[in-house]
C-alpha cells in the first residue's frame, strides 16, 4: 500500500525540501502526448502529478488516470473543477474549498454532494484551502467559479485568508493565478502567506519559465505546479527539475 501522500508532502515541507507537480488537463492532451509527459516526469523525478481542470468536456479523465498510473510510481492526485471529476483510480484528491471567494457552492455546497461518493472511493482526501490571485486576465477558473480573485497587491488579504483556512482545518493552502494567467502569484504575496501559516503552501498558475519557479520556491512555496507551459513544451519539465534541485541544494 502506498504511504499517505499528505504525510510525504508534510515531511518534505518540514525539511524545507522544494517539490514540483505537473498538472494534466485531460481535455488538452492525447494519449501520445500524455505518455511523453509521464516519461519526462519519470526521468526527472517529478514529485506529484495532478489531474483535472476547471471544465472537462471530453471523456478522457478516467483513461488519463489509468495511463498515468500504469506508467509511473509518482502519486496521482485529483485537482477537481467539480464533483463530477472524482475518480477512485487516483491516489488522492485535493478537496478544494475556494476560501478566497464567497460562492457557497465552492466553499461547502458541492462538497456535501460529493461526500458520500468520496467516502466510498477510498481516495486519500487532502482538505485544501484554494485561493485565486488576480493575474491580469479573466481565467477559466475565475469565470467558472463566479468569484472575484484576491488583488495581486493585497498581500494582507491573501495572508489573512490563508491563516483563516489553516484555522478552519485545511491541511494545505493552494494559491493559484489560474490557467493561462498573464502573470504568476507575486513573490511578496507568497512570502507573506508562508510566514503566517504552518501547513504546506502550493503555488501555481502563470509559471512559464525557470525564473518564475525560482521566485516562487525562494519566496516560500513548498510545491510549484506547472500545467499550461508543458502543453507547448513538455521538455520544460527538465529545466524546472534542474531549478528545483538547485533550490534544494541552496537550502541545504
Amino acid at each position: 500500500m502506498r504511504p499517505e501522500v499528505y504525510s510525504s508532502i508534510k515531511e518534505a515541507t518540514e525539511k524545507g525540501i522544494k517539490q514540483l507537480a505537473i498538472l494534466v488537463d485531460p481535455d488538452k492532451v492525447n494519449t501520445s502526448e500524455l505518455l511523453r509527459i509521464v516519461e519526462l516526469a519519470n526521468l526527472n523525478r517529478i514529485d506529484y502529478l495532478l489531474v483535472g481542470g476547471s471544465l472537462i468536456t471530453g471523456d478522457f479523465l478516467a483513461e488519463c488516470i489509468r495511463i498515468i498510473k500504469e506508467n509511473t510510481t509518482a502519486p496521482v492526485l485529483l485537482f477537481p473543477g467539480n464533483s463530477l471529476q472524482i475518480q477512485p483510480e487516483a491516489d488522492g484528491i485535493l478537496l478544494l474549498s475556494l476560501i478566497s471567494g464567497r460562492n457557497p457552492e465552492l466553499l461547502i455546497g458541492s462538497h456535501v454532494v460529493a461526500a458520500p461518493v468520496l467516502r466510498k472511493s477510498g481516495l486519500e482526501i487532502i482538505p485544501t484551502g484554494y485561493m485565486l490571485i488576480e493575474s491580469g486576465r479573466l481565467t477559466s477558473v475565475v469565470y467558472m467559479s463566479n468569484t472575484t480573485p484576491i488583488p495581486s497587491d493585497k498581500t494582507d488579504i491573501a495572508t489573512c485568508t490563508a491563516m483563516a483556512g489553516e484555522m478552519l482545518g485545511m491541511k494545505a493552502i493552494y494559491m493559484d493565478a489560474g490557467s493561462g494567467a498573464q502573470r504568476p502569484v507575486p513573490g511578496k504575496t507568497i512570502e507573506q502567506v508562508k510566514q503566517n501559516i504552518s501547513i504546506p503552501l502550493i503555488v501555481g498558475g502563470g509559471i512559464r519559465c525557470e525564473a518564475a519557479a525560482r521566485v516562487a520556491w525562494s519566496a516560500g512555496a513548498d510545491i510549484v505546479v506547472v500545467g499550461n507551459a508543458l502543453e507547448k513544451d513538455p521538455a520544460f519539465i527538465e529545466k524546472l527539475c534542474i531549478e528545483r534541485d538547485i533550490s534544494n541544494k541552496v537550502k541545504a
